[in-house]
């Protein structure tokens, strides 16, 4: 074979051209009776809810789906390993009762503000760091911070992995709250450089995220679609060029992690101007030595299920740690939540204040700024519903006495 005909057998012209091929003959009738069926057949649908028809967080989910690409929606809707903590995380909710009371309050009288490290809140409610949101919809983060403010003020917490930068998101919602997460470098010149970001653009409380160890996404574009073009942190799949890993990469260890150190925390503290949070707490123990290492908040989170499979979930472990902690600092909660049902359950059992990730995605996706912030709103209301029916005028009635839990 001469050299210019294996040149043009390896070319990736010549690739781009056959996979058009391929494109081309899958939507042939010919081939329709070999093609892949729709995953999602909306056979019982003739169209999408409109905004003005979301009547539940999940409601947006499959708008959602409808308007990303699948490795976005991959990024976002799944877990770690088997899944079994993100299952765990839902099922969790259905093993506490909320117990309707006799006294109960009509939703006008429902106050649930509160201050949170110098923050006031109109609701308990907080929207959790997520990454990469301009490829859910072009408004971004910029668009999710305005959402979030819109929303009674909500306080915001911006992912050290957005694709809008900090000192451009924090001048979008004047009036609002902006905080911003980070993991840890090993390389403590790195990590002030990251701190000086967040701060001199505006972001005062810092969130240092300690949960996500060593986890691997299973049910991401290389294992569903080989795709990944567009994925939150450059994944590339057919055709892109990807080296191999090495190293303990090739068996999905992940080199930036279980590696953290409470001294790390000592050093992070110094650089902190304002409040540090860490986000990751699944332990009483961790918890003490959280406060002692100069934490001013906890969240008590496992990343959603994506931190480590086969572990508690955040709603099982939340009362030992309130007690560990016993008032002296405050206590987040998240993962898993979608209803105001949910969000009064953690509150009942200790947490200060909720957290939203996965929902806020979903309102974002499906109808840009506005879809967030109906969605953020639409919480808050049923909080509020579910408050009212269990006689809880104010944030502090709701506490252990109006929950009953058979966890496991």
């Amino acid at each position: 074979m001469a050299d210019i005909e294996r040149s043009w057998l390896t070319n990736p012209a010549r690739r781009q051209a056959m996979a058009r091929l391929a494109g081309l003959m899958a939507a042939s009738p010919v081939a329709a009776a070999m093609a892949q069926p729709d995953p999602r057949p909306l056979s019982e649908h003739h169209r999408f809810l409109s905004l003005a028809e979301m009547q539940t967080s999940f409601d947006f989910e499959p708008v959602f789906f409808g308007n990303v690409i699948l490795p976005i929606y991959d990024y976002t809707a799944h877990g770690d390993g088997s899944e079994f903590t993100l299952r765990r995380n839902r099922q969790a909710y259905d093993w506490v009762d909320i117990l309707p009371s006799r006294a109960a309050v009509p939703a006008s009288q429902v106050d649930l503000s509160s201050e949170l490290l110098g923050v006031k809140m109109k609701f308990p409610i907080i929207v959790a760091p997520t990454a990469a949101m301009v490829p859910l919809n072009p408004d971004g983060e910029i668009g999710m911070f305005k959402a979030a403010t819109a929303a009674s003020n909500t306080l915001m917490m911006l992912s050290v992995n957005t694709s809008t930068p900090h000192a451009k998101v924090v001048p979008a919602a004047p009036g609002g709250t902006l905080w911003a997460q980070f993991y840890p470098l090993e390389n403590l010149a790195n990590t002030q450089k990251s701190m000086d970001t967040f701060q001199n653009a505006g972001c005062n409380g810092i969130i240092v995220t300690i949960d996500q160890q060593a986890s691997y996404y299973e049910r991401t574009q290389q294992d569903r679609n080989l795709g990944g073009r567009g994925m939150p942190g450059g994944g590339r799949g057919l055709g892109g060029g990807a080296a191999a890993s090495g190293g303990s990469a090739r068996y999905r260890i992940n080199g930036f992690r279980l590696w953290y150190t409470w001294q790390y925390i000592d050093e992070v503290r110094k650089m902190v101007k304002g409040p540090l949070i860490l986000k990751g707490i699944l332990e009483p123990e961790d918890a003490k030595l959280a406060i002692e290492h100069g934490a001013d908040a906890i969240i008590v989170s496992n990343h959603g299920g994506r931190s480590m499979d086969y572990g508690p979930s955040t709603l099982e472990v939340l009362p030992e740690i309130v007690a560990a902690v016993n008032g002296r600092i405050p206590v987040l909660f998240d993962s898993g939540i979608r209803r105001g049902a949910d969000m009064f359950k953690a509150l009942a059992l200790g947490a200060n204040a909720v957290m939203i990730g996965r929902t806020t995605r979903w309102g974002l996706a499906a109808f840009g700024t506005a879809g967030a912030q109906r969605l953020i709103e639409m919480l808050q209301q049923e909080l509020v519903q579910v408050a009212a029916a269990a006689g809880c005028a104010r944030l502090s009635d709701i506490n252990k006495t109006t929950v009953r839990t058979h966890l496991v």
